[in-house]
């Protein structure tokens, strides 16, 4: 993604375009087919040259936001940064390595989370650093139960 076409122009409208041309009515169903895709791997598939990941997560939220559905987003996105930084699963043992792995993808979740749920994130990380979750625990989408529990669906 080279990121110097990406704003120019209504990236929207090129946005929803190339979903709706993959045979998708929203890009949260692109996205869902996709559940751990990073959203760079999202932003490559629509448009390498002139869609970039931001502009997919942006759009994600407004349509989140839309269906009430934000706190399946904020899950789906965990999934996400854990599927790029834990792809072998939650690490037996936190040495060195593996703290920074689970640290660098609870730190992008935050980052992509919508105001509306920072401090439920914040309860969620510091639950999965006090009871972390069993050794191979790689959630696949944002329905995972543990995911759920962590982050119910009220929306906050």
């Amino acid at each position: 993604m080279s990121g110097d076409r990406s704003w120019e122009g209504d990236w929207k409208a090129r946005l929803h375009e190339r979903v709706q041309d993959r045979g998708y009515d929203s890009l949260t169903a692109f996205a869902e087919a996709r559940p751990t895709a990073s959203l760079v791997a999202l932003a490559e598939e629509l448009g390498a040259d002139d869609i970039a990941g931001v502009q997919v997560f942006s759009v994600l939220v407004e349509e989140a936001e839309r269906s009430h559905q934000v706190t399946r987003l904020v899950r789906g996105q965990l999934v996400r940064e854990l599927s790029q930084h834990l792809p072998n699963g939650w690490p037996a043992v936190l040495d060195e390595a593996t703290l920074f792995d689970v640290a660098h993808a609870l730190a992008r979740w935050t980052t992509y989370t919508p105001e509306t749920h920072q401090k439920r994130v914040k309860q969620a990380r510091a639950a999965l650093r006090a009871t972390p979750p069993p050794p191979g625990w790689r959630p696949l989408g944002p329905d995972n139960e543990l995911l759920r529990t962590l982050l119910p669906d009220e929306e906050a």
